[in-house]
């Protein structure tokens, strides 16, 4: 690449880059951080263990947020001194080294400025997952299970932790439903437009006569609740049951009633935890979960005028969205962006960026055309 088209390059990334600095507003983020090293500091922090890993866990976020910034911004400055050097010294090798770097850090750019299109009010919040099967009996359970393996793949690649709150298996294989968090900066904003409904297409393995099948299994995406939000449940309006874990085909992982399922009596809402040890545990987190899909609902009545003139997005909870045929050619393809790869493995292993961002550009596009 000539070394004009490079410095235009690198003209062009400080531009994306000062937008993002300008939207993460870098004098406050560092104001945010010193506030709380400050509270991190106090000597009684974590008499109250809640309010220790919040304050603790958003220290380590903005931490690691702005060293990103900061660390692309050294790297754009230390290319363009190169870039200088190389062009003193007519180093075609360096100039070579340039353009790589170049490359990897427009990749780096792109992604972290699709952060700035998530301007949602939770947005910036932890997501829960739960992803169910639908029509296509073991195959869409089966179906299930996958999809569950390739949100945990895609937040191990990203360092983010994982919190399985309820797995409920199907009898001969697969799950019926999972329901996890994924706690990361952004989590909700990020996985919000993989909800809706996934559509598989294969030859059954479950088939002795081996012909195609076509499964469903639907992904609901939620905000985690915070004590902000004040979701107020009396006590009359639920009903608490408790049971015994189980895990594949049925047999007992647990010899207590240690399992709970919370009914919401006004909404008919059903939510259970199993994974924890203790009674009081699973009760908490399936508490939790009930706030969650409360505050959904909240949030959904408020916007129920706003999503009748603009119609669906495509994001409920039923709308297909996206398809992955593995015969007889293999694709995933998404319905509402048409982005499209040829490697269903890779994004089964957890290789969904480049759908998730397409997707949220996507939704920005739609946000700005009503």
């Amino acid at each position: 690449m000539a070394q004009d088209d490079l410095l235009t390059r690198i003209q062009d990334l400080d531009h994306s880059l000062q937008s993002i600095e300008a939207v993460a507003d870098l004098p406050k983020l560092r104001e945010e951080i010193e506030s709380l090293q400050t509270q991190a500091a106090a000597p009684d922090l974590w008499n109250d263990q809640d309010n220790a890993q919040r304050v603790t866990s958003a220290l380590s976020a903005k931490n690691a947020e702005l060293e990103r910034i900061e660390g692309l911004r050294g790297r754009l400055e230390d290319a363009q001194v190169m870039l200088e050097l190389a062009q003193e010294a007519e180093d075609a090798e360096t100039q070579g080294e340039v353009a790589a770097e170049l490359g990897r850090l427009s990749k780096e750019i792109e992604a972290l400025e699709v952060r700035t299109l998530l301007s949602g009010e939770y947005d910036p919040r932890d997501a829960l997952v739960t992803v169910r099967a639908e029509a296509g009996g073991v195959d869409a359970a089966d179906f299930a299970e996958m999809l569950m393996r390739m949100y945990m793949r895609w937040a191990d690649r990203h360092g983010y932790t994982v919190e399985v709150y309820d797995t409920s298996y199907a009898e001969e294989a697969g799950l019926k439903s999972a329901t996890f968090a994924v706690k990361a900066p952004f989590a909700y904003g990020t996985l919000s437009v993989e909800q809706g409904t996934h559509r598989l297409v294969r030859i059954s393995p479950f088939d002795n006569q081996g012909r195609r099948q076509t499964s469903f299994a639907g992904v609901e995406v939620l905000p985690v609740t915070e004590e902000t939000d004040h979701i107020d449940i009396p006590e009359q309006d639920i009903r608490v049951d408790v049971f015994r874990s189980s895990g594949p085909g049925g047999q007992s992982v647990n010899t207590t009633d240690s399992a709970v399922r919370i009914t919401h009596l006004p909404t008919g809402i059903v939510v259970s935890c199993q994974n924890e040890k203790s009674q009081i545990q699973n009760k908490a987190a399936a508490l939790r979960v009930l706030q969650s899909r409360l505050l959904e609902r909240a949030r959904q009545e408020r916007e129920a005028e706003m999503n009748a003139l603009k119609g669906d997005g495509g994001n409920s909870w039923g709308a297909q969205m996206r398809s992955y045929v593995m015969n007889p050619y293999q694709m995933v393809k998404d319905l509402r962006t048409e982005h499209e790869v040829g490697n269903p493995s890779a994004v089964f292993d957890g290789e969904i960026d480049d759908f998730i961002d397409a997707g949220i550009r996507w939704r920005k596009q739609q946000e700005t055309n009503v």
